[in-house]
């Protein structure tokens, strides 16, 4: 009789042990996690390429910098020796020398000016772009705080009533025998699903396959019962 008794606490115990296993596997398989995923994947695609943006507008922005400063110089280098050419006083020889000279100038700063243009387009690309990414990372930074919120909503609903479930096993595992508490666990490490099973009718409450009534007899004989079949723990 206290075999009986011991079984069936272990039976309840098995049935909240099921219960906290569906209470984790839905804990851990809420639809949001993998939208939370796909969303923080996309985060950091987003705040990368926005990195890249910025980097890219800041080289141009050197560059323009950079470049304008040389188109200063060297359109003010021109405009001079164009003066010294037209001021005249000097040989036809030097005077053939300067224009070459000249015209070379205002080459450079006609390229520098095409420089200075290209840097200008690829810095307002650059921002355009800073500013299309900004903005699509403050959306996407706000779907995936809306969705840890949603999952952490969850959790702690799931969370409360896995803890109401750990009391009353806390409860129902004392009052079975240590020696069937070591096979159960036993048995609950190599096995998912059920290993503890009413027989009714001659049949196993874990697998659900029938035990004939000579098979009923012998393993009602063993402590505890266990099922031919699975070798799940019967209640008889």
């Amino acid at each position: 009789m206290e075999q009986l008794k011991s079984l069936a606490d272990l039976l309840d115990l098995h049935d909240i042990d099921l219960a906290i296993d569906r209470l984790l596997d839905e804990r851990s398989s809420l639809p949001e996690l993998e939208k939370y995923k796909v969303a923080h994947g996309e985060v950091e695609r987003i705040s990368q390429a926005l990195k890249d943006a910025e980097d890219a507008s800041k080289s141009a922005s050197q560059a323009l910098h950079k470049t304008n400063g040389e188109l200063e110089i060297m359109a003010e280098r021109a405009a001079s020796e164009q003066n010294r050419l037209y001021a005249g006083g000097m040989s036809a020889r030097d005077a053939d020398y300067l224009r070459r000279e000249v015209e070379m100038l205002y080459n450079k700063v006609s390229a520098m000016e095409d420089d200075v243009l290209r840097f200008m387009e690829d810095k307002e690309s650059s921002d355009a772009r800073v500013a299309e990414l900004t903005s699509e990372l403050a959306a996407a930074t706000t779907l995936k705080d809306e969705l840890a919120a949603a999952i952490q909503d969850q959790w702690r609903v799931i969370d409360k009533q896995i803890a109401t479930k750990e009391e009353r096993k806390s409860a129902a595992a004392s009052l079975v025998d240590e020696y069937y508490m070591d096979i159960y666990d036993g048995l609950r490490k190599g096995k998912k699903g059920r290993v503890v099973g009413r027989l009714t009718d001659g049949i196993c409450g874990s697998c659900h396959l029938q035990l004939s009534a000579a098979e009923v007899s012998r393993v009602s004989k063993d402590d505890p019962p266990r099922c031919i079949h699975c070798r799940s723990i019967l209640v008889i």
